[in-house]
């Protein structure tokens, strides 16, 4: 039975001060959980029910594990429906951005993206494409936000997410600084060269007029339809298709 403290804290950790606090942030599910087993990242403590325990993988011997009861994990789940199984997991401290890790790369960059779902989405799909890393403006959500998470389906544990100020990396960076807008060079006909940033905004607001101000070329994707927008992780889904198709 897991104590008041313990669950004090769980529970706190679906705030990011307490993440912050703690180092630590909460990955649920056994697929999810599994994927950071194996990653870099280090698997602090895992909290599993009987039924449960016979889907998990072996756990290693360095991570402290707890078999608990159903309404002690619907305590410290953060869904409405928990999965059985539930890890805190260290946040791992990234190296800084350099110039060098720009080069000969894209990266998606997300212009205070507030929607958790999206960022999730987003982090899966690069990965899926094979971007190893995506940077964050400070004010977007925080990837180790517990809906990011699960909406990352494990890839976050093997992409990185980088938080930094977006305004001056674009005026810095030595890289092309592509934007999506939603008047620009269509997307199919954009010579992206072999490297870039690919700056995409928030959700209502679009690229903010500091960011706006570095963008080296503005690129759209064509509208047929009448949709005011395109989702945010929608766009960065075509981005990365078209990047992907042209490298082959």
């Amino acid at each position: 039975m897991l104590s008041k403290p313990q669950i004090r804290i769980i529970t706190s950790l679906q705030h990011k001060k307490f993440r912050r606090e703690h180092g630590l942030f909460i990955v649920e599910g056994i697929k999810s959980v599994t994927e950071f087993i194996h990653s870099d990242y280090h698997v602090v403590h895992i909290f599993y029910t009987s039924q449960a325990a016979t889907k998990l993988i072996k756990i290693p011997q360095n991570i402290k594990s707890e078999e608990v009861g159903e309404d002690d994990l619907q305590r410290i789940s953060t869904l409405k429906t928990p999965q059985g199984v539930l890890a805190l997991v260290q946040i791992p401290l990234l190296p800084t951005l350099t110039e060098d890790m720009l080069s000969n790369a894209f990266h998606l960059v997300l212009d205070d993206i507030q929607d958790p779902g999206n960022l999730g989405t987003i982090i899966r799909t690069a990965e899926w494409f094979g971007l190893q890393r995506i940077i964050c403006s400070n004010g977007s959500v925080d990837a180790y936000n517990p809906k990011v998470v699960q909406a990352s389906m494990g890839s976050l544990s093997r992409v990185q997410v980088h938080y930094t100020d977006i305004t001056t990396l674009a005026h810095k960076a030595s890289v092309p600084v592509f934007g999506a807008v939603l008047n620009g060079t269509p997307i199919y006909e954009t010579d992206f060269g072999t490297e870039g940033l690919i700056i995409l905004g928030n959700e209502g607001k679009g690229i903010s007029e500091p960011v706006l101000a570095h963008i080296q070329q503005a690129v759209t994707i064509p509208k047929i339809g009448r949709a005011e927008s395109l989702n945010v992780a929608i766009s960065a889904a075509l981005f990365c298709a078209e990047l992907a198709r042209r490298k082959k």
